[in-house]
């Protein structure tokens, strides 16, 4: 079943149980879908990458929402986020764990030669490339400047 059915069942579930926070992510992403399959280069159709990229850009924004609404105590709108947050995540591959994340970063610094924070755009192309989907680009960056300091 393609990314674009699970969305359309789902929101037919969440709009028997009258769920509102549910329905508000899925219909998100379904304008997701809907933007992706109109882009001029797509022909009409997208394909898995595609769908996993908008998934974690979207992720990304409501990551970045959340600690501002958090910072400025807006509870009501933090929560709203964490809601469309959990919907989006059960689309999204299994994250790695920290641990895990930790031993295929320090196995690509071994592979390309990295030995200090100047290798940095060395490991971060591998490491983009190969966790795509999989963990978040500003943990992934993170993680390989504190491997890279030593």
């Amino acid at each position: 079943m393609s990314l674009e059915q699970q969305i359309m069942a789902e929101m037919k579930e969440a709009m028997k149980s009258k769920n509102e926070g549910v329905l508000r992510a899925l219909r998100a992403i379904k304008a997701e879908i809907i933007k992706a399959k109109t882009d001029p280069g797509a022909g009409g159709a997208i394909d898995e990458a595609t769908e996993q990229k908008f998934l974690q850009k979207m992720m990304k924004q409501r990551r970045d929402s959340l600690e501002i609404f958090e910072k400025q105590g807006r509870e009501e709108l933090a929560t709203k986020e964490k809601e469309e947050m959990a919907v989006i995540e059960k689309f999204l591959p299994k994250q790695l764990s920290d641990s895990e994340l930790t031993e295929i970063l320090k196995t690509i610094i071994t592979e390309t030669g990295a030995a200090s924070p100047g290798d940095m755009g060395k490991v971060m192309g591998v490491a983009s490339k190969q966790l795509a989907g999989k963990a978040d680009g500003k943990t992934i960056s993170n993680k390989v400047k504190d491997l890279l300091a030593g």
